[in-house]
């Protein structure tokens, strides 16, 4: 064999290896991530609730932390981070290394946030994941049962006829409580005197106290209450009627388009893998369809929100969008 016939071998076998080789080096992206999928998770993962424990979004937190230990074999551990209007976790988890090792307790303060602050370290909407939804709740209006409106029409009456005399609580500015009834205020053309307090519980005392005259509270820790008479349901804000209370019309069925809610899910910092994230909405998926957990939810008065990623992520930006609005348009500042 000639050496020119030598050299064209060479050649080719060395073009030949070099496609083999990048080949195998393009697919190890994918293989990387598939294993990385495959092994997750490792060690313990956090996951990390913006409020003080006690609250509704510290109970599901609990309650799927135990449902993922249980399928994935390692402790999904609770790590609560109050302050901040749950900014302080957020940033945290935004901060924390992208392997799914650090999760964030997502709810609607963090859509309602991402306008409510003017000076974050981070935007919600870039730089948190969304994994997958948990639960949406109705909040309900409720009064006092010494308050004279009985119906959705007569209190809207009310407040028209005595404008800035009716005074509203709320867990604190920003929070989903609060924004429920500046949606109210706004659709249904009422002016009412807003009073923020540190949490539900003394808004709710207050409530019943007669204190307060009205309240867009979350169902589950006001429906002790309405259940003993102590507060009068008059509609409930979601679009549906709420099974707890079947008989309690929606807010919409008088003010069309209204609805407000309060939601919950998981999300994780942005660039964690593809592989990783569909693990975990597999598995909180897997558990929302679960006969014992969909029980417990029913006690807590929320309904499942399954759904993909990209599910979730609509659910969040439409919020983040419906919120920044409301908050504009009645010009709300950040405590």
């Amino acid at each position: 064999m000639s050496v020119r016939n030598r050299m064209a071998g060479l050649v080719k076998l060395s073009r030949r290896r070099f496609v083999h080789l990048s080949c195998a080096a393009a697919a190890l992206p994918a293989v990387s991530q598939f294993a990385w999928g495959q092994a997750y998770p490792v060690r313990p993962v956090r996951i990390i609730v913006g409020i003080a424990a006690g609250g509704g979004t510290d109970i599901l937190a609990r309650l799927f932390g135990q449902w993922l230990s249980e399928r994935l074999g390692q402790q999904f551990i609770v790590d609560n981070r109050p302050g901040g209007g749950g900014n302080i976790g957020t940033e945290a988890v935004v901060k924390a290394p992208p392997d799914g090792h650090t999760l964030l307790l997502a709810n609607t303060a963090n859509a309602i946030n991402a306008t409510l602050y003017e000076r974050l370290n981070f935007s919600f909407l870039r730089d948190i994941a969304p994994v997958a939804g948990i639960t949406r709740e109705p909040l309900v209006m409720a009064v006092n049962p010494s308050f004279p409106a009985k119906t959705v029409p007569e209190f809207i009456t009310y407040a028209k006829t005595n404008p800035a005399r009716i005074s509203m609580a709320s867990a604190g500015i920003g929070s989903a409580v609060h924004m429920a009834g500046e949606l109210f205020k706004l659709m249904a053309g009422v002016n009412m005197i807003h009073v923020p307090y540190r949490g539900s519980a003394p808004a709710l005392t207050d409530l019943v106290g007669g204190q307060v005259q009205v309240m867009f509270a979350s169902l589950p820790s006001s429906i002790e209450h309405i259940r003993a008479g102590k507060l009068r349901p008059l509609a409930v804000t979601t679009m549906m009627r709420s099974e707890a209370l079947p008989n309690v019309p929606t807010v919409g069925e008088f003010v069309p388009g209204y609805e407000a809610s309060a939601w919950y899910g998981v999300g994780a910092p942005r660039s964690t893998p593809a592989s990783i994230v569909d693990k975990l909405n597999s598995e909180i998926n897997a558990g929302l369809a679960d006969a014992k957990i969909r029980a417990r939810l029913a006690d807590l008065s929320s309904t499942a929100l399954a759904g993909s990623p990209a599910d979730f992520g609509k659910l969040i930006a439409g919020e983040t969008e419906k919120w920044g609005k409301v908050i504009r348009a009645g010009n709300i500042k950040a405590e």
